[in-house]
């Protein structure tokens, strides 16, 4: 099969389009054949070295979900049919004409979409809706701050919360993701290329702040994070696009009673994979039938041009997420 490696570490160029064996599906998996796959942050740190597969993944492989058909059962797998179409993530090698899964974290596509739809799905809107009501607990009436609203799991955050009654402020450095944000349910944004977030969230809650932090960017909006938090919120931390250190103020933390939480789903077991994905589908699936969310798709490249994929990525000029059609 066809699959994109990455050679070496270092840039975009170190993407390669090669053919590589074509997996077999054991117990309980099943064989997709992948026909999109999304592009996110993590693949570029896989690619830069600073972010390797856990083990049993592909290791040069990058790609954390996919939408495609089951091509083949593993022995013991009944959940699905040759020729299902299903989405879901993986912890490396989507980047490929087939992937092998276990059945339980496989999800169906919904009927009405493309597969390069189904393929922004898993990454973005199952971080999102495990951080946001998986652990962060949201409820309806709460006030949430996404950072990095313009984002894939921002994108799909802002959606999210407005489905279940949650209030969104969001912030971006440009003034038309805000705008797009919009669209999608977001009630305040804010442009930090000439806003303190901070002071304009205190302002739209009469001082109170907001009950959650969804943290997509690090250490940069630690220190405004935690001052735009009411007494007793909580904050989850997702991304460190801006960095990973950051000074903490401890007295801040004890005197408003709050609580930072970090999470990743890649390095997950499989029982907890699928007991997010079960949430999920019971939760998030049905909104998708209805179209009351939806995914955020902003350009889809060819599988052999993963390496612009790559480089419009890291431009930061992208609302929602990138696509690779793989066939």
């Amino acid at each position: 099969m066809k699959a994109i490696v990455i050679t070496k570490a270092g840039g975009p160029e170190v993407l390669a389009l090669r053919e590589v064996p074509t997996p077999e599906p054991g117990p309980d998996e099943v064989l997709v054949r992948v026909r999109a796959a999304g592009v996110n942050r993590a693949d570029v740190l896989q690619r830069i070295g600073q972010y390797p597969s856990p083990p049993g993944a592909p290791a040069d492989v990058p790609g954390l979900e996919y939408a495609g058909e089951v091509a083949a059962l593993g022995v013991g797998a009944g959940a699905w049919k040759p020729g299902d179409r299903v989405m879901g993530l993986v912890p490396a090698g989507g980047y490929a004409e087939y992937v092998t899964v276990p059945e339980a974290v496989a999800l169906r596509v919904p009927a009405a979409w493309s597969f390069e739809q189904a393929a922004a799905v898993p990454e973005a809107f199952i971080t999102a809706h495990d951080a946001l009501f998986g652990q962060l607990r949201l409820r309806s009436g709460e006030r949430v701050l996404i950072h990095a609203v313009g984002s894939g799991v921002g994108t799909a955050a802002v959606q999210l919360a407005k489905a279940f009654g949650v209030r969104t402020y969001g912030t971006s450095r440009t003034a038309d993701k805000l705008r797009r944000a919009r669209a999608l349910g977001l009630e305040v944004g804010i442009d930090t290329s000439r806003e303190d977030f901070a002071t304009v969230v205190r302002k739209h809650t009469g001082g109170q702040g907001v009950d959650a932090v969804l943290d997509l960017v690090g250490a940069p909006v630690l220190a405004g994070s935690l001052e735009a938090l009411a007494r007793g919120g909580r904050m989850i931390v997702v991304g460190l696009t801006g960095g990973r250190t950051a000074p903490l103020d401890l007295g801040a933390l004890l005197s408003k009673r709050l609580a930072i939480v970090g999470t990743v789903l890649r390095a997950r077991t499989l029982e907890e994979k699928i007991a997010v994905t079960r949430h999920f589908a019971s939760e998030v699936l049905p909104l998708m039938d209805g179209g009351i969310v939806r995914p955020v798709v902003e350009h889809t490249f060819p599988l052999a041009d993963a390496a612009a994929a790559h480089r419009r990525l890291e431009s930061n000029d992208v609302f929602g997420k990138l696509v690779l059609r793989c066939g």
